[in-house]
């Protein structure tokens, strides 16, 4: 009916002329991604989950995002801006936060955002301690009240210089109607005062959000998300090809050999984003034989990063030297890799006693072999990738890495028990890289913790994380970052292989899509606006 009307429109001709042709298909063009403006179709894994703004998986952080805001948000490079409080100030005791509300917001449901539904959900949170031990400011907030319906002060028990960042994260510390928050803990139903709202939920098939009616900033020019259940990215890659999806995003929604084909096709626009996390392997500095400082001096000269970046990366993701990217806060240190030399690392081991036995080819020292486990998700083709080529430069140096791919829960038993000689894993990005990365270095249950934990200084540097929260100088702050970083760095503790990004794939027609300032937000409120 569209295309009828369209044709209709235009001006009869006894011969259509090329160019007369051009122009219908640029005016059905135009027409139809006026009328696309009005539903974007995208695709996820998994379908959205319950959407409690408090709580974890199977919620899905984008989804979540969607429907709650937080007090402030994060600006990439560090910064905070003004989201559901206009304004902020640390009081003089130098641990109490606050905030003055922004006028006039209402959730989906019609209910008044005010001082006494950031208290609800607050105290919602915090009622569940536990369940957030992960996260410091949770552990730090010693209460919170409402000063006047649009004053909120948040105190802390001490002083604690990444208050508003874990403010502006996803979870847990976002808002739901209080007509919707029973007093268990509970929701009735995920209401939000978000620029969108859930409308319809079937699971295995899609997820459907609509315009919040009631959003206090400007409207989307979307007015209907549907998103799409789709699981395997080579299915993912043939929807959009066939135009039943718009849109992917993300880090590893298509794998790198699909997003070149896109990028080659000129019915699609693609771009990735700037460094948004890293990508890297713990080398474990309690476990043989990589307790040994020269063994991961070896392997950090041994491994082909460049190689891992174009072969299996297929340059979507730039090179990693450092275990945080460079547009993170207190990161721009200068700290570098060492250069790929295989000679170099060969020389290393043979210093160090690790030699070849005649006829050999893994080295061994007083009767052991060179052999760590390389451990990787199973179901993960991209780290098997990966794990298979850093197999083999291992083993071109002598070492022998046993390659060890498990099922989800197994692989994570693995990082809590330490039971690893190499580990795949993600910093956590913006807005949580450096400062609560490093803050879950302390706790006993990350993998980072388990390869920091036969360093000769591990006591000290979980005493300067801690110092480093709390710190209130930003000179000192400045200066324990650089030791923290600088020793980490040193130690080989980490091997960077590259700096994630968001990846974005989409029809021309759709126009610009800007990526989000953190890996887990999109930004479809934006999508359209020109």
């Amino acid at each position: 009916m569209l295309r009828r009307r369209l044709l209709q429109a235009l001006p009869a001709l006894a011969a259509p002329t090329a160019g007369s042709v051009q122009a219908q298909a640029q005016a059905q063009a135009q027409a139809q991604a006026q009328a696309g403006r009005r539903r974007l179709t995208f695709s996820w894994p998994s379908n959205a989950g319950p959407l409690h703004p408090h709580l974890y998986s199977p919620n899905q952080m984008y989804a979540q995002s969607m429907l709650y805001e937080p007090l402030v948000r994060y600006v990439e490079g560090g910064g905070i801006a003004p989201a559901l409080a206009t304004a902020w100030a640390l009081e003089p005791d130098g641990r109490s936060w606050r905030f003055a509300l922004r006028p006039g917001v209402r959730f989906a449901d019609g209910t008044a955002f005010d001082a006494a539904a950031v208290v609800a959900n607050i105290e919602a949170v915090l009622r569940n301690r536990p369940r957030h031990a992960w996260l410091a400011l949770v552990e730090r907030i010693e209460g919170v009240e409402a000063l006047d319906p649009s004053t909120v002060r948040l105190r802390l028990k001490g002083g604690y210089y990444p208050t508003l960042l874990e403010l502006a994260l996803p979870r847990p510390l976002r808002f739901a109607s209080p007509a919707a928050l029973r007093p268990d803990g509970s929701l009735a139903a995920p209401i939000g005062t978000g620029p969108w709202m859930l409308a319809e939920t079937i699971r295995g098939q899609h997820d459907l959000f609509r315009r919040n009616p009631h959003h206090w900033g400007p409207k989307p020019a979307l007015e209907e998300v549907l998103v799409r259940v789709v699981g395997d990215s080579n299915a993912r890659a043939l929807a959009l090809e066939a135009g039943e999806i718009d849109l992917t995003y993300g880090t590893d929604q298509l794998d790198g050999d699909t997003f070149r084909r896109f990028a080659a096709d000129r019915r699609f626009t693609t771009a990735i984003s700037p460094p948004i996390g890293t990508r890297l392997l713990a080398v474990n500095a309690s476990r043989f034989p990589t307790e040994e400082l020269a063994v991961r001096q070896a392997i950090a000269q041994g491994i082909d990063r460049a190689a891992l970046v174009k072969h299996v990366l297929l340059d979507t993701e730039p090179a990693a030297e450092t275990l945080f990217a460079e547009n993170f806060p207190y990161t721009g240190l200068g700290l570098r890799a060492p250069g790929f030399d295989r000679p170099a690392a060969i020389a290393r081991l043979e210093a160090a006693g690790w030699r070849l036995p005649a006829g050999g080819r893994i080295r061994q020292r007083d009767g052991k072999a060179l052999a760590l486990d390389l451990c990787f998700t199973g179901s993960d083709a991209l780290q098997k990738a990966l794990a298979e080529a850093i197999q083999g430069d291992l083993a071109r140096i002598g070492i022998d890495g046993k390659l060890i791919g498990e099922d989800a829960g197994t692989y994570d038993g693995r990082q809590r028990s330490g039971e690893f000689g190499m580990i795949f894993g993600d910093s956590w990005g913006a807005p949580y890289d450096p400062h609560a990365f490093m803050g879950s270095m302390r706790a006993p249950a990350h993998a980072d913790y388990q390869a920091q934990r036969g360093l000769p200084m591990k006591e000290e540097i979980d005493r300067r994380i801690t110092g480093v929260l709390a710190s209130t100088e930003e000179a000192v702050r400045a200066a324990e970052y650089r030791w923290l970083l600088t020793t980490l760095h040193e130690q080989a503790v980490y091997f960077p292989v590259s700096f994630l990004t968001n990846k974005v794939v989409h029809r021309r027609e759709l126009g610009k899509v800007p990526f989000g300032a953190t890996q887990t937000e999109i930004p479809f409120a934006l999508i359209g606006q020109g």
